[in-house]
């Protein structure tokens, strides 16, 4: 399959799935957008400080550092404060964790893996990175 050209945007992904990890990145690459992988927290906050990808994609529940904890870390960045995250999860919708999710304002937008395929989040993702960076609150 060839490439497709684009402006080369940088993606970090981060998932613990490593099968979803490696279909999204290799999908995510064919499209045009260099690719960085993480597969925790700990190592997508740390990953996300040292590259300034374009835009994230997180997952919730991981090992070592879960997803908005990670979020709330890069949040406190001054650089992190505005890059756009795209929360991806197949958490229970009524978990702790998704509640906290969808009422926090550190939170660009998430969405349930069981409900979009790896094309459309593709599709998305295309479209939040032609918008100017996000200004973000952060609760103190």
């Amino acid at each position: 399959m060839q490439k497709k050209k684009t402006s080369k945007h940088t993606i970090l992904a981060v998932e613990d799935d490593a099968t979803l990890l490696k279909v999204l990145s290799n999908t995510l690459a064919d499209e045009g957008f260099n690719v960085i992988k993480a597969e925790d927290g700990q190592e997508g906050f740390d990953k996300a400080l040292k590259h300034h990808p374009d835009l994230i994609l997180l997952d919730i529940i991981m090992p070592v550092m879960d997803g908005l904890t990670m979020l709330k870390k890069l949040r406190k960045d001054e650089w992190g404060k505005n890059v756009y995250v795209m929360i991806l999860t197949n958490a229970d919708p009524s978990s702790d964790l998704i509640n906290e999710a969808s009422r926090a304002p550190y939170v660009s937008s998430y969405y349930m893996k069981s409900q979009y395929g790896i094309r459309e989040i593709i599709k998305i993702a295309k479209e939040k990175l032609k918008k100017p960076a996000i200004k973000t609150q952060i609760k103190k």
